[in-house]
């Protein structure tokens, strides 16, 4: 009969303890782990073979469907991720940054090597990070080349004069050989070496955010479909890399101090049917105007500004009339979607096209205007798409544990990873999932 009363003493004196002290944001980490192209439908599938993230959704915080950024594409979707804006305000459209020529008979091009102070029109989290003294890693993590606030980095394409890269050579881990067109090698190698790279980091430098962005699954989902055995076996494969950094973590004197963050950029569809918008305009007889394909959408560029209002509406009733394609929308349309006006901003096309389900948009200006093809993997469609959705798991430390959300942003990312790091962003679109934090 006594156990009860020694129960309730005992519960007694660990309320009558003090809360842990918070840990100082100088002594901790976070590591953000980007999935790219993880669908959130895909992990509702229990039979998808992704045991450690499961793990942290178990044992961490969770939001079940996140959404992207319009269009649902890497490097705009990051960068919302850093900047809690949407596109509209960070400037980030493409895989890159789009060049407009002096030549109006010139279609607007994408250059992927672009500094990141020029790209990026917005003050990120790593840079809100560097400000407070605060360190920064990065492997792979995109719209960042050239950061003058990262500490420690090995970039998609390496350095072999870069201490990272020294350190591998060094542990035996990479051979300089391997450096010479590394990002011509095989996805899988890459993955593998960006893992070591991300662990070397995280050991030897402890920073206090560290970013780290795999690409094997989104490579194998273009390649041969989402939900696909090539699929299951790439998701098994990045599972593995995330294994790594965890097991790293728990094994270390890291692991009461350091937040891991598990998200994805956007999802993925299957289309069979490819639209060449560039086909169809110069079907049409329209000079002057471009299209850009993103996958399920394309931006249209009027190149020559003096001839905006005659082509607008010429391009749109080609368009119209064009197999696949679900909406044309214009300048009028863009604040709903996150995206800047053109007329301020000459980043953005003059018109965004949006794809039908089962089509997607692609590159080339002979031929004939929609081509079949096997399945294959794409995204870049509205993110009101729910196959566009992506995920956010958080374990570790300043996490709930059991806590979910059923929605959120990625916009949210931001705020939430400042809150952790005890930074605090300006005015933003996003904001911090206290729900998901103790």
């Amino acid at each position: 009969m006594r156990t009860p009363a020694l129960l309730l003493i005992g519960a007694m004196y660990l309320w009558a303890q003090p809360a842990p002290a918070p840990i100082p944001a100088s002594q901790r980490m976070v590591i953000i782990v980007s999935l790219d192209g993880l669908p959130a439908y895909a992990l509702e599938d229990p039979r998808y073979p992704m045991p450690t993230l499961r793990r942290l959704i178990r044992e961490g915080a969770s939001v079940e469907r996140v959404t992207t950024t319009n269009p649902a594409f890497t490097w705009p979707s990051h960068t919302s991720m850093l900047t809690g804006l949407w596109p509209a305000k960070h400037g980030v459209l493409y895989n890159g940054l789009p060049v407009r020529s002096a030549d109006s008979k010139e279609p607007v091009r994408i250059e992927p090597h672009s500094d990141k102070s020029v790209l990026v029109q917005a003050t990120t989290l790593y840079d809100l990070a560097h400000q407070a003294g605060l360190t920064v890693g990065h492997v792979d993590w995109v719209a960042i080349e050239h950061a003058p606030t990262v500490d420690w980095e090995f970039t998609e394409w390496g350095n072999p004069s870069g201490p990272i890269e020294k350190d591998l050579i060094a542990a035996g881990k990479l051979k300089p050989a391997d450096l010479a067109g590394f990002d011509k090698r095989s996805m899988t190698l890459r993955d593998q070496v960006w893992t070591a790279a991300a662990l070397d980091i995280i050991c030897k430098h402890k920073p206090n955010l560290m970013l780290f962005h795999p690409l094997n699954l989104d490579h194998t989902h273009h390649r041969y479909g989402a939900m696909s055995e090539a699929s299951e076996t790439a998701a098994a494969f990045e599972d593995d890399r995330l294994k790594e950094i965890l097991d790293t973590v728990e094994a270390s004197d890291l692991r009461d101090r350091t937040t891991l963050i598990v998200l994805s950029d956007h999802g993925f569809k299957n289309p069979t049917k490819t639209i060449r918008p560039n086909v169809v305009l110069k079907a049409a007889g329209i000079q002057g105007a471009f299209a850009v394909p993103e996958g399920g959408s394309a931006q249209i560029y009027i190149t020559d500004p003096a001839r905006r209002d005659e082509l607008i509406p010429k391009v749109k009733a080609a368009l119209a009339n064009a197999e696949g394609i679900a909406k044309i929308m214009d300048r009028t349309d863009y604040p709903a979607l996150g995206l800047p006006d053109p007329l301020k901003n000459p980043r953005m096309g003059d018109l965004f096209v949006a794809a039908k389900d089962g089509y997607a948009f692609g590159a080339g200006s002979e031929g004939e205007p929609v081509v079949t093809s096997a399945p294959y993997g794409s995204h870049g469609y509205l993110n009101t798409d729910p196959d566009m959705d992506a995920i956010f798991v958080a374990w570790g430390y300043g996490i709930r544990r059991g806590a979910h959300l059923d929605r959120a942003a990625v916009v949210d990312v931001g705020p939430t990873v400042a809150a952790l790091l005890g930074l605090k962003m300006g005015k933003i679109d996003g904001h911090c999932l206290t729900a998901l934090l103790q």
